[in-house]
């Protein structure tokens, strides 16, 4: 479905579908990667030889979390990364955890935005709320928005049946 969503530069429309679980019900852009960790990747403009990758928390990331306080980023803009190194923190009412890097390449910086407050990442988690952005390539194993969907399923109902996390995407 395209419902005529503009991201945060204003001049992109974004297909996206509805994604319903037990009682979790989101939108979620299927042009998007996303990791088990429930973070997304939006390919942006490239950067010199290099794609641009925007970053950012999924709602089902959200809803565990609670509502947001504070991110900081321990790496500076123009570090390396590389997938699994922490990049900073994030915390919400719920719980304090580390922002694991999703790709390799270079940290660009955190969204600007925030600055002043992290509202956005609540408002508008896959648009004006990216956290930061960096130039490379995502690490291996990111899903597509149906393997997403996939992991989401599997995610939900074993945390209904009681069972904790899955160990790995499913498909």
């Amino acid at each position: 479905m395209r419902d005529g969503w503009i991201d945060s530069t204003g001049c992109e429309t974004m297909e996206r579908q509805r994604y319903e679980r037990g009682h979790f019900v989101t939108w979620l852009p299927t042009s998007h990667r996303y990791t088990t960790d429930h973070v997304w990747l939006a390919s942006g403009p490239t950067e010199g030889s290099e794609p641009r990758w925007r970053v950012g928390l999924t709602a089902f990331a959200l809803r565990l979390l609670g509502e947001l306080v504070e991110c900081e980023f321990t790496v500076p803009p123009g570090g390396c990364v590389a997938p699994g190194d922490i990049l900073g923190t994030f915390e919400g009412f719920k719980a304090v955890t580390d922002l694991i890097s999703p790709g390799r390449g270079i940290f660009a910086g955190g969204n600007p935005a925030l600055a002043g407050g992290i509202e956005a990442v609540e408002r508008d988690p896959h648009g004006a709320g990216w956290l930061y952005e960096f130039a490379g390539e995502p690490a291996p194993g990111t899903l597509d928005f149906e393997g997403y969907c996939r992991w989401l399923d599997q995610t939900i109902d074993r945390l209904r049946a009681g069972e904790g996390w899955p160990e790995e995407p499913v498909g």
